[in-house]
């Protein structure tokens, strides 16, 4: 992409769907007039003369720019070049899959998205090294909290492990090391996956990617993306550099050369702190064990004693925290943390919330940082590892009943960078054939497109806007997941035009 597209100065003929509708007397179409990226009247159809660039709505549906406040980038962009193992059955079928797989330039083979907490046998180093030989096979799970590798891999990134899986920080090192490829061919493939994103509505996301993003985002602004707003994360072993830099979370971050047409798209986010596992590496920090396994009730990968004085620092320094946390002892970890260090921000997940813990959200004024496809994708996963847990799973409904902010994510590559799939997955709470899950924990469309935009519908507020090709209200979920986007626009910008 080379810049933000044409500046449009009137939308005209559209049924505003989204935050903003309620300002209105009724659902005619009307005219959006935009000026220096920001909406200037909303208008009857005809009423005011049309202002610079046109795009004709004809009765099309109107919401604001979509946000997806949880993304690992490079790795979202990388995806694309890797073995897709979601389907796979089996550790053994996984295997088979790797070794028709060619390799990439680098001499490695790479999949990922495989999903071993429901196979029917287990993944071990002799199934691996069996089916790939002597070439570095790496498998990725769908969490990025555990990765398995043959002999050859192992060997080649200085790891041992009896059964060739790599859990947690080991895990996280081992895709660190992927997703560090040539900047240029990283930056095309973000490029490239940022158009994507555009073509869905999206025009903001949080990025935590595992990288120093306060150099990589000003490089790829240089270089022409101007796809949708950016809030990079900062992790711990950076905390230093980022104190020692001056970065606060909200501010700009962008060269003073940076291209006119890019200007104010990038902003320091939070420190990232990841303070315990995953369900499916059944590692997410729990009150109860995981089953035929007494002894696991998860990690806390860092203590609270830790967590506090991270979140105590990252407060002082003027930074954000959003503190990963699924199992429900890690989320009552994250919020004792949030209370003590007196933090702002977000938690991230909350698969697992103790009943106790929801109101505590609104009272400390912590976000819910959610992933609403997550409650379909791991339904079954839930009923198998986490059927003795008494805590609430995959609360929508009864953290927003509590007072809490929900924001809504993907985790890409986790799930797909989509929000019509997260808006889906709230309002529905099924994605196939099968009754809605939880169905007491649905959201409302509007409830759900509140989690999904950081901005409304009326004068003043940024022309960030995006035209649909159905009326999300009366939508069924399988519309919804599919609808279509005639139009995005990014600060009165066109990003995205079917």
């Amino acid at each position: 992409m080379t810049g933000r597209g044409t500046e449009i100065g009137t939308v005209r003929a559209v049924r505003i769907a989204g935050p903003g509708r309620e300002f209105l007397i009724d659902d005619e179409p009307v005219d959006i007039h935009i000026a220096d990226g920001r909406i200037v009247d909303i208008a009857p159809i005809g009423a005011l003369p049309a202002r610079g660039e046109v795009i004709d709505g004809d009765g099309a549906w109107a919401v604001p720019g979509l946000w997806d406040n949880h993304v690992h980038t490079v790795q979202w962009a990388l995806d694309s070049e890797r073995v897709p193992l979601g389907q796979a059955a089996s550790a053994g079928e996984a295997a088979q899959r790797m070794s028709l797989a060619p390799s990439l330039p680098d001499g490695r083979r790479v999949g990922a998205g495989f999903r071993d907490a429901l196979w029917p046998d287990l993944p071990t180093l002799r199934v691996l090294d069996a089916m790939t030989g002597p070439v570095p096979t790496y498998l990725i799970n769908a969490d990025v909290h555990s990765v398995w590798l043959n002999s050859a891999a192992l060997a080649r990134e200085g790891f041992r492990s009896a059964d060739g899986m790599l859990r947690e920080k080991d895990a996280f090192e081992i895709s660190r090391r992927l997703n560090a490829v040539d900047p240029a061919h990283g930056d095309r493939a973000v490029a490239e996956a940022g158009e994507r994103a555009a073509a869905r509505g999206v025009t903001g996301l949080v990025d935590f990617d595992m990288a120093w993003n306060a150099e990589a985002w000003p490089r790829r602004v240089r270089a022409g993306f101007a796809a949708h707003r950016v809030e990079f994360a900062l992790y711990p072993f950076d905390l230093d550099r980022a104190i020692g830099a001056g970065l606060h979370t909200g501010e700009v971050h962008e060269d003073a050369d940076a291209p006119q047409s890019a200007r104010g798209l990038i902003h320091v986010g939070p420190l990232k702190v990841i303070s315990d596992g995953s369900l499916g590496t059944r590692t997410a920090a729990c009150s109860h064990a995981y089953p035929g396994d007494p002894a696991n009730f998860g990690v806390l990968t860092v203590p609270p004693d830790e967590l506090t004085e991270l979140l105590t620092r990252a407060t002082g320094a003027g930074l954000d925290a959003a503190v990963h946390a699924i199992g429900d002892r890690a989320t009552t970890s994250a919020l004792d943390a949030f209370t003590v260090a007196g933090a702002v921000g977000t938690i991230e997940h909350a698969q697992l919330v103790r009943h106790a813990d929801l109101a505590r959200f609104a009272r400390l004024g912590v976000i819910a940082s959610v992933q609403p496809q997550h409650a379909l994708d791991d339904r079954d996963l839930v009923g198998r590892h986490w059927s003795e847990q008494t805590a609430i799973t995959y609360p929508l409904a009864s953290l927003r009943a509590a007072g809490a902010e929900l924001r809504f994510g993907s985790d890409a590559p986790v799930a797909a960078l989509d929000p019509w799939q997260a808006i889906s997955a709230a309002v529905t709470r099924t994605d196939d054939d099968r009754a809605p899950w939880h169905p007491e924990e649905r959201l409302t469309i509007d409830q759900a497109f509140e989690a999904s935009v950081r901005s409304s519908l009326r004068p003043g507020e940024t022309a960030d806007i995006v035209l649909c090709g159905l009326d999300p209200r009366t939508a069924t979920g399988g519309e919804l997941r599919a609808m279509p986007v005639i139009a995005t626009l990014l600060g009165g910008c066109v990003s995205h035009r079917a």
